[in-house]
């Protein structure tokens, strides 16, 4: 019926046009006439949804592509960043692209290269046709992809803890450690800026020798200047830093090992060549140097060499830093180091090497280790006398064995000459001529009791159970600091092994092996520590 009617008013409306007479109701009624129009709109909202899903095809098929595309790309760059690979950048890139058969949409390469760094930088593009957007006049769609990669070795702090106790010299430990430590040394500095790596070697046996230009800078007695350890008191082994205020005692300077030995020849604390801590270098040159004329000798001490390879990391060192920088022993490029722990870009690591366990660590007798003693000695005719206070005579000469009222060289007034001058000697000045059992076997030998006396009642130690605590405690407060520790166990016993493999990191930065396999593992190091840079 409302269709009918429809008809009928366009039909007067066209009527009234015909016969040239304006009818206003015919157009009135015309312009309100509905009929067929919701058709109409159905059609125009069919075709729209038929178009905004095709858009939508269009697009999902768009970003599949684009995500392949960046995909292949990220993954090309990093490796071709990584300077472990001796492939050429760009070769990697192409490779990549190829087996994933996205080749033809690669763009332009760049490889920037440098010490200690490898950027790649790559873009590729690819044309996605479109199945739907042409009818709106757009063909294809672009997909671009673009992506940087960098590897690099910067603001790094590394101390190498490395045992240079006797045991080393069993088989080729010692040189198979300096092969490695070489190689060490090249691989961290040929993939990085020297000013920005710094690399401290701190040799431990039965103490550690800090060397007198870095011991200077703390505060410690001064019972004598022959050589440069100090005694840690257990607390220190709880905390990283060291006060440079607070007074340490000094290690006496005393030879509790050999028994035929004037001078002598293994003092607790090292006095040897190449045996002092090296701080913060980056002259690679150097420190081979060191490295080469590096000796065993002594006990094993892994707690005082974390102990000190610790403090070489640790920001409170920072004002000993500027003074050895002011000594010239140091780079001024280091000044501000060690870095704050967990400040950004900065890796601190320690590699800690032994072949051993911790055993005694000596110490002498406080009412020895500074004052006048009994022993004198006259240099020129180099013989010792001995006094003995409730002897009568006083002086025993052990050259002759036998007692004289005067130190060989003093003679009285009307006794017959003698050759030189005898001096009294000081503790350290006698611990410095001869070892405890030399003084037994050759000073004091009118007292049958000399062993006990002087050998047994004349130093303390502390044992190996006891440093093992230390070392577990020095680790721990370190690894609390972020400090990455990388343990390796030379050929050590049970005991060591389990000591070094509680201290590093995580089980997988300990590396238990053989004299040969040394270099394997400094090598492994190495190239951890270069994709840590890549995640710090």
């Amino acid at each position: 019926m409302r269709v009918q009617q429809g008809k009928k008013a366009t039909r007067s409306f066209g009527l009234a046009l015909e016969s040239g007479r304006f009818d206003k109701g015919a157009l009135r009624r015309f312009g309100k006439d509905e009929d067929g129009s919701l058709l109409i709109f159905g059609v125009y909202i069919f075709v729209l949804i038929l178009m905004i899903g095709g858009i939508g095809i269009d697009l999902m098929r768009f970003e599949r592509d684009r995500a392949e595309l960046q995909y292949t790309l990220d993954r090309a760059v990093l490796a071709a960043a990584d300077m472990e690979q001796q492939l050429d950048p760009q070769a990697v890139v192409q490779d990549y692209f190829d087996k994933a058969d996205l080749g033809g949409y690669l763009g332009g390469v760049a490889v920037t290269e440098g010490t200690g760094f490898r950027r790649v930088s790559a873009n590729a593009e690819s044309n996605v046709l479109t199945q739907f957007m042409h009818m709106t006049g757009v063909d294809t769609l672009r997909a671009p992809a673009i992506g940087t990669a960098e590897e690099s070795i910067d603001n790094l702090e590394i101390s190498m803890v490395l045992d240079i106790s006797g045991s080393m010299n069993t088989g080729t430990r010692l040189e198979d450690l300096k092969v490695a430590t070489h190689n060490f040394i090249n691989s961290v500095f040929s993939n990085g800026n020297s000013d920005e790596i710094s690399m401290s070697i701190v040799p431990f046996a039965t103490q550690v020798n800090v060397g007198k230009s870095l011991l200077d800078k703390y505060t410690t007695t001064q019972e004598h200047q022959y050589s440069h350890c100090v005694d840690f008191v257990a607390d220190e082994f709880k905390k990283t830093d060291l006060s440079r205020v607070v007074e340490m005692d000094r290690t006496a300077h005393f030879d509790p090992f050999t028994s035929t030995t004037n001078p002598i020849e293994i003092p607790v604390c090292p006095v040897r060549s190449n045996s002092a801590i090296v701080p913060l270098s980056n002259k690679p040159a150097d420190l081979h140097a060191y490295v080469d004329d590096m000796t065993a000798q002594g006990n094993t001490s892994i707690d005082i060499g974390m102990k000190w390879g610790t403090v070489l990391l640790d920001p409170s060192t920072r004002s000993v830093v500027s003074d050895l920088i002011a000594d010239g022993i140091v780079d001024p490029a280091f000044e501000g180091r060690p870095n704050d722990y967990n400040s950004g870009r900065i890796l601190k690591v320690i590699v800690l090497m032994s072949d051993g366990e911790n055993t005694n660590q000596y110490m002498l007798n406080p009412s020895l280790r500074e004052g006048i003693s009994d022993v004198w000695y006259n240099a020129e005719a180099n013989k010792y006398t001995v006094y003995k206070s409730n002897g009568n005579p006083n002086y025993w000469w052990p050259h002759i064995r036998a007692f004289k009222d005067h130190p060989y060289g003093n003679e009285l007034p009307g006794q017959p000459a003698e050759t030189g001058t005898a001096v009294r000697l000081t503790y350290p000045e006698l611990f410095n001529r001869v070892s405890l059992l030399w003084n037994v076997y050759n000073n004091y030998t009118y007292n049958g009791n000399s062993y006990g006396d002087w050998y047994q009642a004349a130093f303390s130690f502390l044992n190996g159970t006891a440093k093992d605590q230390f070392t577990k405690q020095m680790c721990g407060a370190a690894k609390d600091e972020g400090i990455i520790i990388f343990a390796v166990s030379l050929e050590a016993p049970k005991r060591g092994v389990r000591v070094l493999k509680d201290c590093a990191s995580s089980d997988a930065h300990f590396f238990d092996v053989e004299s040969n396999e040394i270099n394997d593992a400094f090598n492994a190091i190495a190239t951890s520590i270069r994709k840590l840079r890549l995640t710090q």
